[in-house]
């Protein structure tokens, strides 16, 4: 069987079983209740691994300012990826215009206006505004869970455009970054053992745009700087699936948006995102579509 014939048939599997809504947007489904109870358990597990950080808990909506977007620069790295949200603000005669073009099949969204936000497309982003200025001795520790947007349709299910991550988050001296970065990678691995799965992790890089994103691609991976916890969902096929994502920004978010340790370097940060759409499919294909069905010590993590 070919990759994609594998994920079609499990997105099949997960829509006849109640799992998933499928939409006629490739990427883009609901949710049931049963799949969401899988997703609740999930993140207890995750919670109990870094309950002993103390982190501060945020939780920010899936859209943040534009102003804030741009300081990222994630545009420059990932414009494929990117979800603008534009609007209408035009006059009672433009009104009519887009009214026309909707009518005759045209696209009428260009029409429309940039608004003054965009999608988040990392649980993190729209953090690290409030943390402009000196951090406190020690930096700042973060638990923060959102969803996402990424637009990269697709028919693999552990592939949506709108998903969770649930995120802990560093600020601080580099050295103390890196520490956080590294401990996650190991922690991540004991969440995954903990229900049933089995992980590996790989040295990764982001797919950066462009022939400079390519450059930047091969130093993030030469240096070490992402490290993903990868499944194999699709009995051997393909490359597996990252998890989740351990990274080290370096100054990266430090230097735009203006944060400084305690001692006046420019702060560096680190973050552990598990992605819980992608969690609770590698359950679902590992232990069976019906989770009372699966292993006692599987259960028993997820539900206490």
């Amino acid at each position: 069987m070919e990759l994609q014939d594998a994920q079609a048939q499990f997105r099949a599997d997960l829509v006849a079983a109640d799992l998933l809504v499928q939409t006629s947007v490739d990427g883009l489904y609901g949710r049931s209740g049963a799949f969401e109870d899988i997703v609740d358990g999930i993140d207890r597990v995750v919670v109990a691994a870094g309950a002993d950080h103390n982190a501060a808990r945020y939780r920010f909506p899936p859209v943040f300012p534009r102003a804030d977007f741009d300081r990222t620069d994630y545009l420059a790295s990932f414009p494929d990826l990117t979800g603008s949200i534009h609007t209408f603000t035009g006059s009672t005669r433009e009104h009519a215009d887009v009214l026309a073009m909707h009518a005759q099949g045209g696209a009428w969204g260009a029409l429309l206006a940039q608004s003054e936000v965009m999608l988040a497309s990392a649980a993190c982003h729209p953090a690290y505004p409030m943390l402009s200025g000196s951090l406190p001795e020690g930096g700042r520790r973060l638990d923060i869970y959102g969803y996402c947007f990424r637009h990269e349709p697709a028919v693999d299910p552990a592939r949506m455009q709108a998903f969770r991550q649930h995120e802990f988050v560093y600020v601080g001296p580099d050295n103390d970054a890196l520490a956080h970065r590294n401990l996650w990678v190991e922690r991540g691995m004991d969440v995954l053992a903990a229900i049933g799965l089995p992980a590996a992790p790989v040295i990764a890089n982001d797919p950066f745009f462009g022939r400079v994103g390519r450059m930047l691609a091969v130093n993030q991976r030469d240096e070490e700087l992402k490290i993903e916890l990868v499944l194999h969902l699709y009995d051997g096929l393909g490359d597996g699936t990252a998890v989740v994502s351990c990274n080290c920004h370096m100054d990266h978010f430090g230097k735009n948006f203006e944060i400084d340790t305690a001692g006046g370097e420019v702060a560096h940060s680190a973050c552990v995102g598990f992605g819980m759409e992608r969690i609770a499919l590698a359950l679902l294909r590992h232990h069976g579509l019906n989770s009372a069905q699966w292993p006692a010590l599987v259960r028993n993590a997820l539900w206490p």
